[in-house]
């Protein structure tokens, strides 16, 4: 037997192989696009649905977390040793209650300087009001004589009573002197009020910092600030509170958490945004509770983004953006239970249309005022009719003309792919969509050869 040479062996094994395969997978190529084509002959095996009528509902849907406006960080307006601390965590306290106690000795003596000094400045004032300055005596000597011709004596006229003097700067010098006292005093009456922290709403203790002894800090503004607080030294007023923001949960020496007033702070596409109003109905479902859905109603929706990005991936750039806005929602169900900070999904109905007739959505073909449903007659053929689109729901459409209840209409087959259900157009095997000779331009090929090369040798 003549024995072939090694080189054209290989070669004769490559062709033999690339021959079965070639066979196989045009058998299989031949099966699936003989099934498609019976797929798409007619109505016969296309999809239909029935006109019906029920509600039609469009919806947004948006992610975010709980919180509530009740929720506070508090701290003392005046630092000093802790004498006394009334709560702990878990307690239930009232508007007004009592939580913590500083010492107030130096600022009780603070108040009683402020107060002489006060007493002091109005002393001054009452005596600048009252005060009055040399009278002038003129260049007479207070009695008339026309000479010694001995007429006989005048009586002379009596010197009138100087009426006082009051100096235009001085008073007001007085005047600023008591302003500033008086203001000083009440400065020091604050502080000693705020040696006590009071609740100034009713709720939960979720936090207490500092213990009895502990020495804490202060602060000397006035008001209320919103935002994730500023440490168990922050806050502001009397009260020293700082109540959350989105996304964020206060702090403070003393933490109140209140699901009364609950509400989500979401994040929706620009897209979606652009169809949420205020008063909206809104579904809240939490994550941790698939299974609770929670009714909510839209207060408002914010006309500046919440973030925008762009990025690459995939080692390709990409200059697409991500913009969102933040929609602030209300929850109208039961809040007993909630707390702040959990995360949630929130849908929110944009449209809503009841006793609709209504077809899926995947029915309707066109846009605008120019859509049409392929109407299945009693004999399998279709018809093309134009119909009015109301509502453009989730998954269905409502119909306002054109279509009875009861109509069928035929839903249009999407084909898997446009080149006979092999993916890129190719055989199995990696014969490559390109030119299809073996090797192929793909990186696959038949097994034996290198990146659509030649064969090994």
């Amino acid at each position: 037997m003549k024995v072939l040479p090694r080189r054209r062996r290989a070669a004769l094994i490559n062709s033999v192989l690339g021959v079965v395969v070639l066979a196989g997978a045009g058998g299989a190529y031949a099966a699936v696009h003989s099934g498609d084509g019976n797929s798409s002959t007619g109505a016969g095996t296309a999809r239909v649905a029935t006109v019906t009528k029920g509600t039609v509902l469009a919806t947004v849907s948006g992610s975010g977390s709980l919180s509530s406006p009740s929720d506070a960080g508090l701290n003392f307006t005046t630092g000093g040793t802790l004498t006394e601390v009334d709560v702990k965590p878990g307690d239930t306290v009232t508007k007004g209650e009592v939580l913590a106690k500083v010492d107030p000795t130096q600022a009780k003596e603070t108040l009683q300087q402020d107060e002489a000094s006060l007493e002091a400045a109005q002393a001054n004032l009452t005596k600048v009001e009252e005060g009055e300055l040399p009278a002038s005596t003129g260049s007479g000597s207070g009695s008339s004589s026309s000479g010694s011709s001995g007429r006989g004596q005048v009586a002379a006229t009596p010197t009138p009573t100087p009426t006082p003097t009051v100096d235009p700067a001085q008073l007001a010098q007085a005047q600023a002197q008591l302003t500033q006292a008086q203001n000083a005093v009440d400065a020091a009456q604050r502080a000693v009020d705020g040696c006590v922290l009071t609740a100034p709403v009713s709720g939960t203790v979720a936090s207490v910092a500092s213990a009895k002894g502990d020495t804490v800090s202060g602060t000397s503004g006035s008001g209320s600030s919103s935002g994730s607080g500023s440490g168990s030294s922050g806050g502001s007023g009397s009260s020293g509170s700082s109540s959350a923001s989105s996304g964020s949960t206060p702090s403070g020496f003393v933490v109140l958490t209140n699901p009364s007033g609950m509400q989500v702070k979401a994040d929706f596409s620009e897209t979606d945004a652009l169809k949420i109003k205020a008063g909206q109905a809104a579904t809240v479902t939490l994550n941790a509770e698939s299974g609770t859905s929670l009714n909510a109603k839209v207060l408002s929706i914010s006309s500046l983004p919440v973030s925008s990005s762009s990025g690459s991936g995939g080692g390709g750039s990409s200059s697409g953006s991500a913009v969102q806005y933040e929609a602030t929602l209300t929850i109208t169900s039961s809040t007993a239970n909630l707390r702040t900070g959990l995360s949630a999904s929130i849908q929110v109905v944009t449209g809503e249309a009841s006793g609709a007739l209504s077809v899926p959505t995947a029915a309707v073909s066109g846009t605008g005022t120019n859509r049409t449903v392929l109407v299945v007659g009693t004999d399998g053929s279709t018809t093309r009719t134009n119909v009015t689109v109301g509502v453009e729901g989730d998954s269905a459409d409502q119909i306002t003309s054109g279509l009875t209840e009861g109509q069928q209409v035929q839903i249009p087959q999407v084909a898997s792919s446009s080149n006979g259900g092999f993916p890129s157009g190719a055989f199995p095997g990696g014969l490559g969509g390109g030119s299809g000779r073996f090797g192929g331009t793909g990186a696959g090929g038949f097994r034996g050869t290198s990146a659509g090369g030649g064969a090994r040798r």
